[in-house]
C-alpha cells in the first residue's frame, strides 16, 4: 500500500516537470520567434489568470454543480461518516454540501485542508451502504489530504496559459507578426517557421491537455490508495465503484470544466473521446483495489 502510494506520487512528479518543462520550451520558441515581449505580455496574463483561478476555483466548482450546503441535522449519516474519516486522517472537518441529482457521484475541493469542501450526491446517497459511503469519502478525503485539488488548479492553469499561446501564436502566423519571420518571409527559413509554427499552435493545446489528463488519472489512483489506507477495507471502495458502474455515474447538470473534481466521471460517454478522460476506467480502479494490500 504504502510503496504504491509513494509511486503515484513520484509519477505525478515526474508528469508535471515535464508539464513545466513544455511550457518553458513553448514559451522560448515563442519568443524566439515573434519576439520576448510577446512571450513576456502573454505570460505575465497567464500567471494572472491562473492566480484568479486558484482563489475562486473551488466556490465555483460547488456553485455551478448547485451544491448546497447542510448541517448535521440535516443529514446526520453522511455527516457522522465524514466528521470520522476528518479525525481519523487528522483533517479539519469540512464544509459538507448535496447535489440533488439520482446519479451516485462526489467530489471534494478546496485549495488546502483548511478550506476543504466535500459533496455528495443524492443518488450517492440513496444506493450506498454505510461501508460503501465511507470509501467513498475516504477517497474524497484523500484528495484533500494529499492536496490534489491544488495540484488540479494549477494543472488547469498551465494549460490555459499553452492555449493563450497557441492562440495568439496562430493569429500573429496568419497576420504576418514576428520581427524574425518577417526578415525571412521571402525565403524557404522564413516559410518554414511559419509552417512549424502554426503545427506547433495546434498540437500544443491538444499535448497540454493530455498531460493534464495524465496527473488527473494519478491523482484518482492516488485518491483511491490512500482512501483504502485510511479504511483499511479496499473492498469498500471496490464495491462502491462496482455499484457505480452498473447504475451509472451520468449527471443530469453536464459542466466540463469541474468534470476532473469527482469521484467518477459525470459526463456522457463516447467511445472516441475516451483518450481524453479526466478518470482512469472504473474496472481498472477496482482491479487495483481488489489486489491491494493495506500493510504493504
Amino acid at each position: 500500500m504504502y510503496s504504491q502510494i509513494a509511486a503515484n506520487k513520484r509519477r505525478t512528479v515526474i508528469i508535471l516537470i515535464v508539464f513545466l518543462l513544455f511550457i518553458g520550451a513553448l514559451a522560448w520558441g515563442f519568443g524566439a520567434y515573434y519576439g520576448p515581449i510577446y512571450a513576456y505580455v502573454i505570460l505575465t496574463i497567464g500567471v494572472i489568470y491562473a492566480i484568479v483561478s486558484y482563489f475562486v476555483g473551488s466556490r465555483s466548482a460547488l456553485a455551478l454543480n448547485g451544491a448546497v450546503e447542510i448541517d448535521k441535522k440535516a443529514n446526520p449519516r453522511l455527516w457522522r461518516i465524514i466528521e470520522n474519516l476528518s479525525i481519523t486522517d487528522g483533517l479539519p472537518m469540512p464544509k459538507v454540501y448535496i447535489i440533488d441529482d439520482p446519479a451516485p457521484n462526489a467530489f471534494a475541493t478546496g485549495r488546502k485542508p483548511d478550506d476543504a469542501s466535500v459533496c455528495a450526491t443524492s443518488g450517492l446517497l440513496d444506493i450506498m451502504s454505510d461501508t460503501e459511503l465511507e470509501g467513498v469519502f475516504a477517497h474524497e478525503m484523500g484528495h484533500v489530504k494529499n492536496y490534489d485539488i491544488r495540484v488540479s488548479m494549477i494543472t488547469f492553469a498551465l494549460v490555459a496559459v499553452v492555449a493563450l499561446l497557441a492562440d495568439i501564436m496562430l493569429r500573429l502566423s496568419f497576420f504576418g507578426f514576428g520581427g524574425r519571420r518577417n526578415n525571412n518571409s521571402e525565403g524557404q527559413a522564413g516559410q518554414l517557421m511559419f509552417l512549424l509554427g502554426i503545427v506547433a499552435a495546434i498540437l500544443a493545446p491538444i499535448l497540454a491537455t493530455l498531460i493534464q489528463l495524465a496527473i488527473s488519472r494519478q491523482r484518482e489512483y492516488l485518491a483511491d490508495a490512500t482512501g483504502a489506507l485510511t479504511t483499511r477495507y479496499p473492498d469498500g471502495l471496490a464495491s462502491a465503484l462496482e455499484k457505480i458502474e452498473r447504475t451509472g455515474s451520468v449527471m443530469k447538470k453536464q459542466n466540463t470544466a469541474t468534470a476532473h473534481f469527482f469521484f467518477v466521471n459525470p459526463l456522457k460517454s463516447h467511445s472516441l473521446l475516451n483518450l481524453f478522460s479526466t478518470h482512469p476506467p472504473i474496472e481498472d480502479r477496482i482491479a487495483r483495489l481488489r489486489n491491494m494490500d493495506t500493510h504493504a
